[in-house]
């Protein structure tokens, strides 16, 4: 099973590096009056790194809440 995973890891990771060389032409993009330009392939990893840093944070904020409405209350 480990081998198995590995080889996921080796098919994603080449996906990723044939996506990054096929898209290094820049683009723009604008929200509230800023502009950026940059290649496509880093405009989509900044936004996938801060995709998974508000969804763990996300869900690190639901499990607490639900851990705290679990607790007993105290007098």
């Amino acid at each position: 099973m480990r081998w198995f995973h590995m080889g996921v890891i080796a098919v994603l990771a080449a996906a990723t590096v044939i996506f990054a060389f096929q898209n290094l032409q820049s683009v723009t993009v604008a929200f509230l009056g800023f502009r950026l330009s940059a290649p496509l392939a880093v405009l989509v990893a900044v936004v996938y790194v801060l995709g998974m840093a508000t969804g763990g944070s996300l869900l690190s904020l639901f499990r607490w809440a639900l851990e705290g409405s679990k607790r007993p209350a105290t007098p």
